[in-house]
């Protein structure tokens, strides 16, 4: 009987689950349900009961399609900095609190004055203080919603409350722990100073565990079916991890680019560390690893801003196509994507978009073109910013909305002068889930056998020959600082 692998990814937008089939990891069936926000100004939450109550429907549905006991492991993986509380009884006392959430950003500037800039690098390995991070979320609910936080028993975040629900064991993984601002990625422990900040006790949050620790058999409870039966949970890693995982970058050498709504970069180091690291820091998710992960929050956010405010009706493929059949009219239009503020590897957060050299004959599909290429060059910033810390690459390993994109693709490998690959399987977490699940039960021998026999490469982009973009990055670069210089005078801190 063949063994079945399931890989579930707890998006941002969706929640996406995978059933995966044999020794090579073949696909057998997919399914993808929407997360339901509630938005209230800076405030963004949702119910994680009713992501509990999809995440099984999904489950169940997937079963469906594998004999009974077939299903050897449950693998999650997923958005890492979205907060749960729950009370004495572990039941959420309040809806969950979503990382894209605001309402913190007063509590970030205490916190960055509180903690110097290098004490918080060399301790959470973050390069800024930004309102994502729960530390910050926690300190705001003590202040805003003191009932509700003194009846806290547990702070947990998604991923770990989704685990606990499936198995009935409580855990912190460490590599989702990374990103909750209280957690010392160098000693792999708790950091206390930013526990003292929060006002939380250690009591209060739950025990570590290493990334893809099997966690214990699926609760028999939950009547997910007979395909369940013999199915074991395995903690899994953050989607970045997994995505890595599954798109094959396991050793030093290669840069995974997922560029969605937003756009993160990811690259492996072996410890020790060279001391020279620049991009923000986190713990790895394989033993004896630590993983750049800088972030942008303007990715893929940028070209479907301008589809929605000026090609309104337009799908990514039909602006594709006419980008490709427009006159190029105007080869030093330029465009900033700056439109989330705060980026890496700057992390400025009085950033803007810009475009540059609008004439009257531009046309509005070479506008979608500059923020195709604006992504790029911020891409390209933040890879330059990696080379500086000592990384060696010669390849990206794209995926996301962006790497469905033939011409966005190719751009990408001409800014950056590196080769693009894209990967067969588009659902990278999903698929490095599985492997995760996979080997943890002895299927591959490690991730090297698992990634020659379940990951294949769909599409390369070669750059182009001579510098076919150095010119327009030059310039690309000139206008980021006069922008900055520009906002200093319009808000009068250049007086």
């Amino acid at each position: 009987m063949d063994k079945f692998f399931v890989g579930i990814d707890l998006g941002s937008t969706n929640i996406k689950a995978a059933l995966y089939r044999g020794e090579t990891l073949s696909r057998a069936a997919f399914c993808s349900r929407p997360v339901e926000y509630f938005k209230d100004g800076s405030k963004v939450e949702f119910d994680s009961d009713a992501v509990i109550n999809t995440m099984l429907e999904m489950l169940r549905e997937l079963g469906g399609k594998a004999p009974p006991g077939s299903v050897c492991t449950v693998t999650l993986t997923g958005q890492a900095e979205s907060l749960i509380l729950l009370d004495k009884n572990l039941k959420p006392l309040r809806r969950a609190i979503s990382w894209m959430d605001e309402r913190s950003t007063a509590e970030c500037n205490e916190l960055a004055q509180k903690f110097g800039a290098e004490e918080i690098y060399r301790t959470t390995g973050q390069k800024a203080v930004i309102p994502t991070w729960p530390a910050t979320k926690i300190i705001n609910l003590a202040r805003t919603e003191p009932e509700c936080f003194a009846k806290t028993a547990f702070f947990v975040l998604l991923k770990d409350y989704v685990a606990y629900r499936l198995s009935g064991i409580l855990k912190a993984e460490k590599s989702i722990a990374t990103l909750s601002f209280y957690f010392d990625i160098y000693n792999g422990c708790y950091w206390e100073k930013m526990l003292d900040a929060c006002g939380i006790r250690i009591e209060q949050l739950p025990p570590l565990a290493e990334p893809c620790t099997i966690l214990g058999r699926i609760d028999p409870a939950l009547d997910l079916g007979a395909a369940y039966s013999q199915a074991q949970v395995n903690i899994g890693t953050m989607d970045h991890f997994a995505g890595m995982i599954g798109s094959g970058n396991i050793s030093p050498g290669t840069i995974s680019e997922s560029c969605g709504t937003v756009m993160a970069m990811a690259a492996m180091l072996r410890l020790p560390l060279s001391g020279k690291e620049t991009a923000a820091l986190h713990y790895g998710h394989l033993p004896g690893t630590m993983v750049l992960l800088p972030v942008a929050e303007s990715g893929g956010i940028c070209l479907e801003w301008f589809r929605n405010n000026f090609l309104p009706g337009f799908s990514f493929e039909q602006i594709e196509t006419e980008i490709q059949k427009a006159p190029k009219n105007n080869n030093s239009l330029i465009f900033l994507p700056y439109l989330a503020g705060v980026n890496a590897p700057e992390f400025e957060r009085n950033t803007c978009g810009l475009f540059f050299g609008l004439r009257a004959d531009t046309g509005v599909f070479e506008m979608a073109k500059a923020v195709m290429e604006g992504v790029a060059f911020l891409l390209d910033k933040n890879l330059a910013e990696m080379r500086s810390a000592g990384l060696e690459f010669s390849q990206i390993v794209c995926t996301g909305g962006a790497a469905k994109s033939d011409l966005w693709s190719q751009i990408k490998a001409d800014v950056c002068s590196c080769e693009v690959l894209i990967p067969e399987d588009s659902e990278t977490a999903c698929r490095g889930a599985a492997i995760i699940g996979a080997v943890s039960m002895g299927a591959f021998a490690g991730y090297e056998e698992a990634a020659k026999k379940c990951i294949s490469i769909k599409k390369r982009f070669y750059p182009g020959e001579g510098s076919l973009y150095s010119v327009k990055k030059e310039g690309f670069n000139s206008l980021y600082n006069a922008m900055l210089k520009t906002i200093c005078i319009m808000s009068g801190r250049n007086k």
